[in-house]
Parts: structure tokens; C-alpha cells; sequence
């Protein structure tokens, strides 16, 4: 459920105006701005200017963090904050600025469209003089993609961050559908429920079901920071359709939808007028309740009711299966055959729509450039695979079940759907309230008992809850987790279709309504094939880079991609070689995607960084080291690699450590040190210990993003179809060597005219300077 917005016009400045933020997402989404890029300081400029001219006045924070994710770069956050008459604890509305980097990425739904929602949300909050007791900090963060290191600089170095009590987050993982909103907290969710249903959001979408999938994933917003390294909590306002325009070229103003930005403004106007006068302290609970949504309405109640009402439902089932018997109603020897149709529609749908989906991307192995897992067409899919499996339900019941005996056959149903909901009582409370059409059933079922006659009107009244709250999972799996999970909407298909068994076993011509569904299915089947092209706007990905290894003088052109076109494979060739070697030393990408091929490519004289050991000691058993590294052309991020083996203690790169360090050991996964992203070309510098008897085997990764620009190359631009492929290091020049001196002079320290055996300085002579370091 959301709006549906139609005007063109500004509308009152008194209220929310879509078209007003519209238009600040087109200013900010003009051009690629990931951090490091001249754009990106364009878009700060203009959101400093942009806030000034609602008369706040606004501050910079800027330093260095090292995530977690080991990725360090220079963040600068953009703050203001309005005062209010009796603050105790500050309402924090929060977004990220910069876009994705290496896909050229123009950000406007990720996240121009929460900056643009709180950027209109104040200004007709300013223009309307609402009263207000709490401060309103704005903090537009920076770096989110690359490791939420502006919210992490907040959190731990500003001072601000102790004053705030609550979040409101606005953020993307598509450019269309409903804003989801999800919570993050340390403890109970109790206080946010309460305060969310108190705020009264016009179009609420949410349940605690997701949320507690969504901390399953690895999918952290800039508020899991405040949650984790500040104990601060809230909630984040996300959309998640058209997932394929994530992190791509294709995040342009184009692709976002303004009923999607219409729904966030509906949700931060009331809240940001609740919260900016409620006592923020009261979101504080111990306790977790379950919620979901239906149109219009947010519902509640503790995760204590879980148990019990799974208890309830099943004590009711067995009394009206007593008093069905009792009366000659059912028939065991029929309820025991109703569960033949129901589970042989489980296993067969899911086993279909299982391989169903295997070959189709055998049958169609484009399906595979798209890395998120969800097609151009993938809509299509999952209505063709609903409605097969609807098809396969109905010629279940037809062939195997008779209308006087659907009473009997419903059993089954209903019984499978207590033991899910007793299954999940256990394990996924959030699920909880999927316990409530299962009451509704065991009233349809109630009823025939008693009066042994079934009312057409009321079953159809009845299941409506199990369509209004079921039913949106059956799109939402595949949307949010991929078209891989298309069989788990298959079988949720049969679930729900169970639980209709009342509506659907009254269906005389059984058998013609399972063709009708299939031949819709096939239909949509057929309108997948026709859209399983690429075009304009729904591009297919692609990816080249130039790697140079300094230490074996070879040059080589890369790429991702499985399925090579004639752009890549006019530098590639038509047999490319498999990249394994590029693969020894893996970069980071979010689907941990390797090289697939590589091939001979023409040496350029690219200049190589210098590399300077500032410190190289031995104090007892351990070996102090300090590199500089610098580079000899425009840069824009660095991976330092290191053997596993190399146990690393006290690292610190450009003076700052990892945030939530707990001891001396830096962790890391696999090889990797870190990824520094490069702000104004500044040089790294590394300091840390290592074990003196460890053998020192370290490995850079200089790369540029400028593979399409860059005079040495003159690459053929993409075709208007293709768009490089995002989520990974890509259109970019990169250097490969060893960190390493070329000479070592060893010179001990003599103190009191007395040789101190435990402690020497060693001095390198670099390659790149004839300068002594």
C-alpha cells in the first residue's frame, strides 16, 4: 500500500511536495559522485547551500575511519541542526550523499532520494514553524558505500553523537515499490513499536518478519553503526524494487519512481512532527513485539503471545475435529486423504519451480550478468510461476478431491500451517503473526461444523486476511532475495492456497481452472522470453580492466563476465584464457566474484607508486614497520594484500585504527589488509608489528577509474545496452608488485660504547628513490 502521486505541480509550501523533491534529486543525481571524484565535492557544495538557504547553520566534520570491512577512507560528513525548546535527547534524520563507485552509479535513488526527503520534509517543517522540544540534527553521511565510514565517523568522534535518542534513516536497494520500514536495536523493540503506531504514518509498510530475515543478510545500512557502535536505535525507510537499477548506471532520475518518493515523504512528515516533541527516551524496551501492517493500520502485540496463541489455535482444532467426529461431519478415512492433494501440490511446485528455475538460466545464461540475482523480466517469473503453481494445486484437488468432501481435505491445511507456526514460535518469532488467517480458517471451519453448511460469501470475507497478509510475501522473497528463492514463492503459492481450500474447493470445473492458470502461466512464461533481451535502460553489465604486475613486467586485460560480448571480446579476443592466476589474490566484491578470463595486453608507461619504509625495527621477538606509499598519477583506491600466514598486530593505517578494535590483533578475512579509497591523490601510510621470524610478503593494488578516460588507452565507449557491471573494481587501470626494498642495510644502535643485541634499525633503499629512508 502506498500513494499514488499524479502532479506535476509544486503544491502548498505547507506540505510534503513530491515534485520540490524531484527536483532535488535531479541536482544531486546529475553525475556520478562517489567519493574521491570532483563531482562528489560538487554535491557537498550544493547540499551546504541547499541547507543554508533554509536557514541552518551548518558544520563539516572530515577524518579518516577503518571499517570493520578493512576499508579506509577520508569521510566528510555535511551537519545542521535546528534547536529545540527543551531538548534531553536529539532526533537524528539521516541519508547518505555519496553514490557507488565503479559503475557509474549517479545515486539518485541510492540515496538522492532520502537526502531529497529530508531536505523538503525541513523545509515545510521550517515553513510551517512547527513547535518543537527535541533538536533536530540533520547529518547527511558520507562513504556509506564503501563501509559506512561517515556514519562511523559521527558515531565515534563527534560530540553530538552522545546527544542523539533516536534515528530516522532513509535509504535504497532499487528505484522502485514500497519504502519498507525495519527497526535496529541492541534490545527489545517494544518502544519503537508503540512510537511508530503513535506517529500515525498514512502508508505504513512493514512487519517484523522481515527484519528479522534483513539481520540475517549482509545488508548494513550507515543506522547499523549508530546501533552497534553507539547503542543508539531506529528505524531505516528502504525501497527494494527494480533491485537490477542497484549500484548501475541505470540509478538515474529516469529510473526512479515518484509514487516510491512520495511514500518516503509520507512517512518522514508525521514522524519527524511526533518525534521532534515526544519524550525520545520512551523508544527505550527490553521486551520484542511482533507487527505487521495492512492498509492503513499498524498492529502489535508481544512476541509472549506467540506461544501461546499457536497453543490456542491448536486446542480449537483439535475440539472442532472432536465435535466434527462427534457428529459424523468428517471422516478420518478422508482427512487422512486430503493430505495427498495438498502435500503432492507442495513437493511437485517446489521441485518444478526448483529446476524450473536452474534451466532457465541454462536455457538463458544472460540471466547471469545481472550479479543481484533478479531479471529485467523477473516480475514476469514469478507471475508465471504463481500461477503454475496454482495450476498444479487445482488439477491436485481436481483429480483427488471432491466439493462434499473439501471439509475433510481442509483439515490437512490447516493442520500443516499450525505446525509451521509452532515451528516458527521457536525459531523466527518475528514470523508470529502469520498465526492470525490461520484463525480465520478455523472460524470458516467452525462454522461448517455447526451448521454443517458451507457460506460461500463468508469464506470469501474470511480469507481475505490470509491475502492481505500472506500474500505479499509471494513477490516480496525473489524481489528481496533473488529469483533463486523462486520456489519458496511457489510453495507459499500452495500454503495460501491451502488455506483458500473453503473458497477455491467450491470451484466445480476444477480441471478447467488448472488449464486456465497454466495457459497464463505459459503466457507469462512467453513474455519473460520476449523480454530476456537487453535495451536501452535495461542494460546488460560489463566489465574490463588493465592490470599491470610491476614484478613480472606483463600486462593483461580482465574482466568479470561470464558471457562476453563483442565490446569485451574486442580486447579479450574471441578464447580469452581463464584469469586463474588473477585470482590468487582475490578483490573484495559483495557476490565474491573472480576474474574469468584475461588476455595479453600492450605495456603503457604507466608510473609506478613510490613505496618508502619510514620504520623498520626489531624490538625482541617482535619487527616494528612503518610504510609510506604515495602515488606518481591520479589514483583512486588501494588493496593491500598480505600472506595469511602474517599475524598482524597494532595496525593503524593513516593514523586511525579499526572501529571496535578490541585487541591487538587486526582481523582480517583472507588476504586482504584493506581497501583505501582515495581522497585529493594523499598517500597511505601503515604502521603495525609483525612476529620478527614471519616472512614479510605483502602485495599492492593501485588502481585508477579512469580506464574509459584515460589518454594511454582510448577504449571504444559501451553501446547505449551495456552499462559496467557494478559491485565490483571496475573501467580501471591497476598496478600490481610486491611491497618490498631492494636493498637492506642493517646498522646497530650502540648505546654507553655497549652493542644492544635486542634492538636495531634497519634502513631501506627503495627502487623508485635514490633518496636513503
Amino acid at each position: 500500500m502506498m500513494p499514488n502521486w499524479t502532479s506535476d505541480k509544486e503544491g502548498s509550501l505547507s506540505e510534503f511536495s513530491t515534485k520540490r523533491a524531484l527536483n532535488q534529486v535531479e541536482a544531486i543525481s546529475k553525475k556520478p559522485h562517489y567519493v574521491g571524484s570532483n563531482e562528489h565535492e560538487v554535491v557537498a557544495d550544493y547540499l551546504v547551500k541547499e541547507l543554508t538557504k533554509l536557514g541552518l547553520e551548518t558544520s563539516i566534520q572530515q577524518g579518516y575511519t577503518l571499517s570493520d570491512w578493512g576499508n579506509l577512507v577520508q569521510s566528510k560528513n555535511i551537519l545542521a541542526r535546528i534547536k529545540g525548546s527543551n531538548s534531553s535527547k536529539a532526533l537524528l534524520l539521516l541519508s547518505h550523499y555519496d553514490s557507488a563507485p565503479h559503475s557509474y552509479s549517479k545515486g539518485a535513488s541510492d540515496a538522492g532520494s532520502g537526502v531529497a526527503t529530508i531536505l523538503e520534509s525541513v523545509r515545510a517543517f521550517l515553513y510551517n514553524k512547527t513547535p518543537h522540544k527535541n533538536d533536530i540534527v540533520i547529518l547527511f553521511s558520507d562513504a556509506e558505500e564503501l563501509g559506512l565510514n561517515g556514519a562511523a565517523l559521527f558515531v565515534t568522534q563527534h560530540q553530538w553523537a552522545k546527544e542523539i535518542g533516536l534515528v530516522l534513516n532513509f535509504e535504497a536497494r532499487g528505484s522502485s515499490g514500497p519504502s519498507y520500514m525495519l527497526m535496529e536495536t541492541n534490545k527489545g523493540n517494544a518502544g519503537l513499536v508503540k512510537e511508530f503506531a503513535s506517529a500515525n504514518a498514512t502508508f505504513p509498510v512493514s512487519n517484523s518478519l522481515m527484519y528479522s530475515i534483513y539481520k540475517m543478510l549482509p545488508n548494513d545500512t550507515d543506522l547499523t553503526v549508530f546501533r552497534e557502535q553507539g547503542n543508539i536505535q531506529g528505524y531505516n525507510f528502504a525501497f527494494i524494487d527494480d533491485h537490477y537499477n542497484y549500484h548501475t548506471a541505470q540509478d538515474d532520475i529516469q529510473h526512479l519512481n515518484k509514487n516510491t518518493l512520495e511514500h518516503q515523504g509520507t512517512y518522514l512528515m508525521p514522524l519527524l512532527n511526533y518525534f521532534s516533541n515526544t519524550d525520545l527516551n520512551t523508544t527505550q524496551a527490553s521486551e520484542d513485539y511482533v507487527y505487521f501492517t495492512i492498509p492503513y493500520t499498524f498492529i502489535s502485540y508481544p512476541f509472549s503471545w506467540v506461544l501461546t496463541m499457536v497453543i490456542i489455535a491448536l486446542a480449537l482444532f483439535i475440539f472442532l475435529l472432536f465435535i466434527g467426529r462427534a457428529k459424523r461431519i468428517l471422516s478420518l478415512r478422508e482427512i487422512i486423504k486430503g493430505f495427498v492433494p495438498f502435500l503432492g501440490s507442495i513437493i511437485s511446485t517446489g521441485l518444478i519451480s526448483f529446476f524450473g528455475w536452474k534451466a532457465l538460466l541454462i536455457l538463458y545464461p544472460q540471466y547471469n550478468d545481472l550479479l543481484n540475482g533478479f531479471t529485467y523480466n523477473g516480475h514476469a517469473y514469478i507471475a508465471a510461476f504463481v500461477l503454475l503453481a496454482l495450476a498444479i494445486s487445482m488439477l491436485f484437488y481436481h483429480l483427488l478431491s471432491e466439493r462434499k468432501v473439501t471439509i475433510n481435505h481442509y483439515v490437512a491445511p490447516l493442520f500443516i500451517w499450525i505446525i509451521i507456526n509452532g515451528a516458527l514460535a521457536f525459531s523466527l518469532q518475528g514470523a508470529g503473526f502469520l498465526i492470525i488467517p490461520i484463525y480465520f480458517g478455523l472460524i470458516i471451519f467452525g462454522v461448517f461444523i455447526v451448521t454443517q453448511k458451507s457460506n460461500k460469501t463468508l469464506n470469501l470475507f474470511l480469507s481475505i486476511p490470509a491475502l492481505i497478509i500472506i500474500a505479499p510475501f509471494i513477490q516480496m522473497f525473489p524481489i528481496g532475495l533473488g529469483l533463486k528463492v523462486l520456489f519458496g514463492s511457489a510453495i507459499l503459492t500452495v500454503l495460501t492456497f491451502g488455506l483458500l481450500l473453503p473458497v477455491f474447493g467450491a470451484f466445480a470445473k476444477k480441471g478447467i481452472w488448472s488449464l486456465v492458470f497454466f495457459v497464463l502461466s505459459i503466457g507469462f512464461f512467453a513474455k519473460a522470453h520476449y523480454e530476456s533481451g537487453y535495451g536501452y535502460g535495461k542494460a546488460k553489465s560489463n566489465s574490463l580492466l588493465y592490470v599491470y604486475d610491476a614484478d613480472t613486467d606483463q600486462a593483461r586485460w580482465a574482466t568479470y563476465d561470464k558471457n562476453l560480448d563483442l565490446w569485451t571480446k574486442s580486447y579479450l579476443g574471441e578464447n580469452p584464457k581463464e584469469a586463474t592466476a588473477l585470482n590468487e589474490t582475490p578483490l573484495f566484491s559483495k557476490y565474491n566474484s573472480g576474474f574469468t578470463y584475461a588476455a595479453e595486453a600492450p605495456k603503457k608507461g604507466i608510473l609506478k607508486p613510490s613505496i618508502a619504509f619510514l620504520e623498520d625495527r626489531i624490538v625482541g621477538n617482535q619487527r616494528f614497520l612503518k610504510i609510506k606509499i604515495s602515488p606518481n598519477r591520479n589514483v583512486n583506491r588501494y588493496d593491500i594484500f598480505a600472506n595469511e600466514k602474517m599475524a598482524i598486530h597494532n595496525f593503524r593505517a593513516n593514523g586511525v585504527t579499526t572501529f571496535g578494535q578490541k585487541n591487538s590483533l587486526y582481523k582480517r578475512k583472507g588476504k586482504k589488509i584493506l581497501s583505501y579509497y582515495v581522497v585529493g591523490n594523499a598517500p597511505l601510510e601503515m604502521q603495525f608489528s609483525v612476529n620478527s621470524a614471519t616472512v614479510f610478503d605483502m602485495e599492492l593494488m593501485e588502481s585508477s577509474f579512469d580506464l574509459m578516460t584515460n589518454p594511454l588507452f582510448q577504449i571504444t565507449k559501451r553501446e547505449n545496452w551495456m552499462m559496467p557491471t557494478p559491485f565490483v573494481l571496475n573501467d580501471a587501470v591497476v598496478i600490481r608488485q610486491k611491497i618490498k626494498p631492494s636493498q637492506v642495510i642493517d646498522v646497530p644502535i650502540v648505546q654507553n660504547t655497549t652493542v644492544e643485541r635486542s634492538q636495531k634499525t634497519i634502513i631501506r633503499i627503495e627502487n623508485d628513490s635514490s633518496e636513503v629512508k
